[in-house]
């Protein structure tokens, strides 16, 4: 039988053999390098938004103009070869767990599509477990293209695809009930996680915390002009992160959720059109408070160069948790020479802070390898080839080496810890 497509420009007409053969790549998955990835030895499971991403590789001569001056009408722009690889929060910090050497299991969906089958077969290639990938008919699989030109944020051409259509129904708990840990990204670009008040996601972190694993949650910033954008996620989050164990926006994403006029007040009066330059250590303790007080254990909050902060709650924190409970740190970045792309190194920061917390690191070490993780991130156009390994990783925060940046708390009441350029709220 054939079935059409649509993908990208023009119809494609396809097999129908297609979605079988996807659905064996992510069966055969389950060896690598001679190691058994099988379901009752999983660390981590890693579920919710992926997509194809597509980066054009744009010349340095374009450093320090504006969009304008070379996004035109009309306009052809000249850039080197695309970059093809797999984004969103399953492949970028997945693949990331991967990477670090800790067993990783992958939940998301895909369409029989072009798209789908390649999406397989990227993180096929990294070793992840992906029998919990669903792959549906009828849809079309998620596609990213990434604007990042040098010494500009970038920009994301997206088209959300089947992670619209995710849901309860396509999580295998099963295969949940085996992991020490579970983490979902993106519920705010997934259409059915956020209507109806976020009852999908509260459906599903219930059922996580039902099954003894522990939780953990990242989101993106909302185009406010978009559906996402318009919900009242303060209310989503009131109910859903009693059930989220380890909580881990950004500074622009939790504002905009529940202190929306706080946000807007800071992005107003930012010369550079965000809020990451004028943000205090007393905004993060404010917001984090409030996180806490919703149910949270660990919040983790990505401040993109000003670094990474961290409050935990004052009550019995998880288990396996060495000298975690009622901390406030926040830890600055690596210094990096050269960024290739900064396309997820907030997602590579989760990765290495959520392989620290599960291998039992101490609540420093956990910041530090997080912060160092992202740095290995910008050595790449893609969001996961510059991960090293935990070796790795190790060495780079013991032999000091790679200097940091230095960290403006802007609020008086922050002290270094003294050998660990780490700085702590008393």
């Amino acid at each position: 039988m054939f079935y059409s497509v649509k993908q990208g420009m023009g119809d494609y007409r396809t097999h129908g053999f297609l979605e079988i053969g996807i659905k064996l790549i992510a069966l055969s998955s389950k060896r690598y390098c001679g190691k058994d990835f099988s379901m009752k030895n999983i660390d981590a499971m890693i579920a919710g938004h992926i997509c194809l991403d597509i980066t054009p590789k744009f010349p340095e001569n374009l450093a320090g103009k504006k969009l304008t001056d070379f996004f035109i009408p009309g306009k052809l722009v000249n850039v080197g070869e695309s970059v093809i690889s797999t984004g969103g929060a399953v492949s970028n910090t997945g693949i990331s767990c991967l990477k670090l050497g800790v067993r990783t299991a992958l939940m998301a969906k895909v369409s029989a599509d072009m798209y789908g089958t390649e999406i397989i077969n990227i993180v096929k290639k990294y070793g992840a477990d992906t029998s919990g990938m669903q792959v549906a008919r009828g849809e079309q699989s998620s596609c990213t293209v990434v604007i990042s030109v040098p010494g500009i944020d970038r920009i994301f051409l997206h088209n959300p695809g089947t992670n619209d259509t995710f849901g309860y129904n396509d999580i295998n708990f099963n295969i949940v009930k085996t992991a020490k840990l579970f983490h979902l990204g993106y519920p705010t670009l997934m259409k059915k996680l956020y209507v109806n008040e976020g009852a999908e996601l509260l459906k599903i972190y219930k059922k996580v915390k039902s099954l003894g694993v522990i939780t953990s949650m990242d989101m993106t910033l909302p185009d406010p002009a978009s559906e996402s954008g318009k919900i009242n996620w303060n209310k989503i989050l009131k109910k859903v992160l009693p059930y989220v164990d380890i909580f881990l926006p950004s500074i622009e994403e939790i504002l905009y959720m529940v202190d929306n006029k706080k946000y807007w007040k800071l992005r107003n009066s930012s010369k550079r059109g965000d809020i990451i330059s004028v943000f205090s250590g007393d905004d993060l303790t404010a917001i984090s408070d409030i996180l806490i007080n919703y149910g949270v254990k660990i919040i983790v909050i990505k401040c993109s160069e000003r670094g990474l902060y961290v409050k935990t709650s004052n009550a019995p924190v998880i288990s396996g948790a060495v000298k975690w409970q009622d901390r406030e740190l926040w830890a600055p970045t690596y210094r990096a020479s050269k960024i290739l792309s900064a396309a997820g190194a907030g997602d590579s920061a989760i990765a290495g802070f959520l392989v620290a917390f599960i291998k039992g690191e101490s609540i420093v070490n956990s910041l530090k390898i997080a912060n160092a993780v992202g740095w290995q991130n910008l050595r790449a156009y893609d969001a996961v080839s510059g991960v090293g390994t935990w070796k790795e990783t190790i060495d780079m925060i013991r032999d000091k080496k790679v200097p940091f940046n230095e960290l403006d708390t802007k609020s008086a009441d922050w002290s270094c810890i003294e050998n660990e350029q780490i700085f702590e709220r008393k």
